[in-house]
């Protein structure tokens, strides 16, 4: 593997930092406010907006984690600068670092924009893989970042925690291409795992399976995503259990949360 500049490294670490600070103020704006909510024994900060005189709450993260808890007490210093980050997206692809293809960059959008990354759902797989370069200081090969489908997980347990849910899932990924279809599971007709596109382009949700092999077959109910269920997979707990925040070099740079 070839390594890339200090320099370039240090602007995919700034250009990380600054897409997920634009996530935050694109996600929550002046008309809200933050509150901690204790659920068992744990503290969570959720956003509170008031919609045609109710109230709405929208899941944000644990107190715990450092940087969501910093972004929520510098949330009024928060600025958008998207033109200045797509520049920097220019420059990280000609120094080598890899481009998505136009559709994994397009549904990564559109997975972040209905709140997936912020109801802790992680990439996995080959499309991560294309987000470990800037971290790692090197230039991966590109024969290696190469896809046609995208596998994206959560536990089931935070899935029905977190009071809050995505959109539709197929409305967002139509929102992508208008050709995206449920592929119906050969085990369960109600529950939905798959969603193709008519260029056979394929998104999965999956989730770890921590019980019996019994379950191994049967897609689990995630309230979290917009309707779609997940497949179990034995040991993905150990993959997404520490999870790595970084950025995907499309347009501004999308916010991702990609296996550790």
């Amino acid at each position: 593997l070839t390594t890339i500049t200090l320099a370039t490294q240090t602007m995919f670490a700034e250009l990380t930092q600054r897409a997920l600070d634009a996530e935050f103020d694109e996600l929550y704006d002046e008309r809200g406010l933050f509150k901690r909510r204790r659920i068992k024994t744990r503290e969570y900060w959720y956003y509170q907006r008031s919609v045609e005189g109710r109230k709405s709450y929208s899941y944000v993260g644990p107190v715990c984690d450092g940087d969501i808890t910093q972004r929520v007490e510098h949330f009024w210093e928060i600025k958008s600068d998207f033109n200045q980050r797509r520049e920097m997206v220019r420059a990280l692809l000609a120094a080598g670092l890899p481009a998505p293809d136009q559709m994994t960059g397009a549904v990564a959008e559109a997975l972040w924009k209905a709140g997936f990354f912020r109801l802790r759902g992680v990439l996995i797989g080959t499309t991560a893989f294309q987000c470990y370069g800037g971290i790692l200081g090197v230039r991966l090969p590109s024969t290696s970042l190469m896809t046609q489908d995208m596998d994206a997980a959560q536990f089931y347990d935070i899935s029905h925690m977190v009071g809050d849910s995505m959109p539709p899932i197929l409305d967002v990924l139509r929102e992508v291409d208008s050709t995206f279809e449920a592929v119906p599971d050969l085990t369960d007709r109600i529950r939905v795992t798959r969603f193709r596109a008519k260029n056979g382009y394929l998104v999965e949700f999956l989730t770890p399976n921590r019980g019996s092999d019994d379950y191994a077959d049967s897609p689990a109910d995630m309230p979290a995503l917009g309707g779609a269920s997940a497949q179990p997979m034995r040991y993905l707990d150990y993959l997404i259990y520490e999870p790595v925040r970084s950025v995907m070099l499309y347009k501004g740079g999308i916010p991702v949360t990609v296996e550790g």
